[in-house]
Parts: C-alpha cells; sequence; structure tokens
C-alpha cells in the first residue's frame, strides 16, 4: 500500500515574497473574492493554495469562478 504525500502548499506572504504575482496583497485578496484567482484553503489559522492551483493561474489553466 502505497502512501500518498500530501500537496505542497504556499502562503500568500510566499507568494509575494517571491514574486510569483505581478500584484500586491490588496490585489490579490480582490481577485481572490472577484473569483479570478484561486481560494485558499484554510489549515487552522494558517491560509494558503496548492501550489498546483497556482500554477494553474500562472499557465492561463485556471478558470474564474463566477460571482453572484
Amino acid at each position: 500500500m502505497e502512501v500518498q504525500k500530501p500537496e505542497p502548499m504556499i502562503r500568500a506572504f510566499e507568494l509575494l515574497k517571491s514574486g510569483m504575482l505581478p500584484f500586491s496583497e490588496p490585489t490579490l485578496w480582490r481577485k481572490v473574492k472577484e473569483g479570478s484567482f484561486p481560494q485558499p484553503i484554510r489549515i487552522g489559522r494558517i491560509t494558503a493554495w496548492k501550489q498546483s492551483q497556482i500554477a494553474a493561474w500562472q499557465n492561463g489553466e485556471y478558470v474564474a469562478e463566477v460571482r453572484a
């Protein structure tokens, strides 16, 4: 039986500090709210994204969520 490793996660400060995003923190949260950036996952008090979601967004593969 093979044990699956959890998917790597990345936090907002890591995204912003690394230069992976071409915008500021307020813009990040606005885009999340609009649905044009993936929703983060809450793990206790930690907010993070799956690295695969960020890669999909960077490659233009993320489909924006429609918000009413």
